[in-house]
């Protein structure tokens, strides 16, 4: 933040030019899109008109730009946020005008930080109705020391760290609502209904990125919070009152299925790319074929994905599952989460202890799909454990690592020869072979790497939850 008459000295650094615009923010009556921390603006300068809807990402906000006149926001924006906006109009929300400077931070000649000081008016009817400050600085080049200089010069002129929220959530005064962390003695269902609450902030927060398609961590991040959902609902069961539970975990099966063959093979083209940097050139060009075939079946699955999401189904499902967070309907029976924690793991050893001492790649795929269960009950009571259950968590996950690297293998193994059979050329055969040959290594290392993880997380269920 900057104070009253803030301006960044020549001596910091070469300046940049001044602009002056004005953004419109568009949001639902409810605030819709600032309660996912999602920015739909109408930037007019210089009388050009440029929509701009900014998405959080993994430490970074995404920006998407399209070029509108001011009569509504444009349909390829809309459709990104068909699952937040579910219908109601976006109207103005509020209207900023800012007046930009700043300048290039220069180090031995290069351009290494840009700092951009934005004094905002908040209009209303046409007048200023408050104001405010605002400093950004951006890394070009260099690592954090750069950062760190820029950033004790400004505070020795007197900005000072602001809360980082966008000029919207400023010019509001808002903020969005979190989800509240129920105390270790809070009853159980308080935990479950928070569990559910946080997965269904997940699935909405990471909507507008799987329409975008420009990072497939959405996909995963959503597919992840469906799973979750329905892993805590199974364990929770002898809580829960299963005529709202049970139907709704049926739906997010729906939901994981519909993502899951995107997800799927984004992992597999990510894990294929990569391989085909150590074939010989000639493999590498034929193996290429193989990767184009997999690309127009994930796009495919992509538009089969899309069909789900723009359902009345899909819809309803985030309705239900915003209810039972809210208000989770008790079956009356009293259960501490350690012991439904406790239970799971029970399966899980149970059915490690009936493996054959050479298990298919089937009974292994169960295994990991057992500790997945294990691993989400123990979060959903980790609050009343305490460290025990932290480490169990923390093996648990390895364990899934290790199987799921097994398994990445297996299925790798298969696509590739599925889509060999709509392949031609010996050339094509020969480097399918390779990669197949890579995928059993990896197969085996996993399958040699199982026995001590599990060992590990055995010793870790065993003090967790005696």
């Amino acid at each position: 933040m900057a104070p009253d008459g803030f301006t960044v000295g020549e001596d910091l650094g070469e300046p940049i030019e001044r602009r002056v615009f004005t953004s419109t923010y568009y949001d639902t009556p409810d605030r819709a899109l600032a309660s996912m921390d999602v920015t739909l603006r109408r930037r007019l300068e210089n009388g050009k008109s440029l929509w701009q809807l900014k998405l959080p990402g993994q430490g970074v906000r995404r920006e998407v730009e399209v070029p509108g006149g001011p009569a509504h926001p444009p349909r390829a924006l809309r459709s990104l946020l068909f699952g937040l906006v579910r219908g109601h109009e976006l109207v103005p929300a509020a209207k900023l005008k800012t007046r930009r400077s700043g300048v290039h931070v220069r180090e031995n000649g290069r351009d290494r930080a840009e700092v951009v000081v934005d004094s905002v008016a908040v209009m209303v009817d046409g007048r200023v109705d408050a104001t405010f400050s605002e400093i950004e600085v951006e890394l070009l080049q260099g690592g954090p020391g750069v950062l760190e200089r820029v950033g004790k010069a400004l505070k020795g002129r007197g900005a000072r760290p602001s809360d980082g929220r966008p000029k919207l959530f400023r010019a509001l005064g808002f903020t969005p609502a979190r989800i509240p962390v129920p105390s270790a003695r809070a009853p159980a269902l308080d935990h479950v209904a928070a569990v559910l609450a946080r997965q269904h902030r997940e699935i909405l927060a990471h909507d507008p990125g799987v329409r975008l398609g420009s990072d497939p961590e959405d996909v995963h991040r959503m597919r992840v919070a469906a799973r979750r959902s329905r892993a805590v609902l199974r364990a929770a069961r002898p809580l829960l009152e299963r005529g709202a539970s049970e139907p709704l975990r049926a739906e997010l099966k729906w939901l994981g299925s519909s993502l899951g063959p995107v997800r799927d093979l984004d992992v597999l083209l990510e894990h294929l790319r990569t391989q085909l940097d150590a074939l010989p050139e000639d493999d590498r060009f034929a193996a290429e074929r193989l990767l184009q075939l997999l690309s127009a079946e994930r796009e495919l699955a992509r538009a089969q994905l899309l069909e789900a999401l723009e359902s009345e189904r899909y819809l309803t499902l985030l309705d239900r599952l915003a209810d039972l967070a809210r208000e989770p309907t008790g079956s009356g029976r009293k259960k501490a989460l350690a012991s439904l924690a406790a239970r799971r793991f029970k399966k899980l050893r149970d059915a490690v202890a009936r493996l054959p001492s050479e298990p298919s790649d089937a009974e292994l795929h169960r295994i990991r799909i057992q500790a997945k269960r294990a691993r989400y009950a123990a979060e959903l009571a980790e609050a009343t454990v305490g460290k025990p259950a932290a480490r169990f968590i923390a093996r648990a996950k390895r364990l899934q690592d290790v199987i799921g690297e097994h398994q990445d293998a297996v299925v790798a193994d298969q696509r590739i020869q599925d889509a060999l059979a709509s392949a031609r050329g010996s050339r094509v055969a020969f480097a399918a072979g390779r990669l197949v040959e890579r995928e059993d290594h990896r197969r085996r290392k996993a399958r040699a790497a199982f026995p001590k993880a599990w060992r590990r997380l055995e010793k870790s269920g065993r003090l967790a939850w005696r």
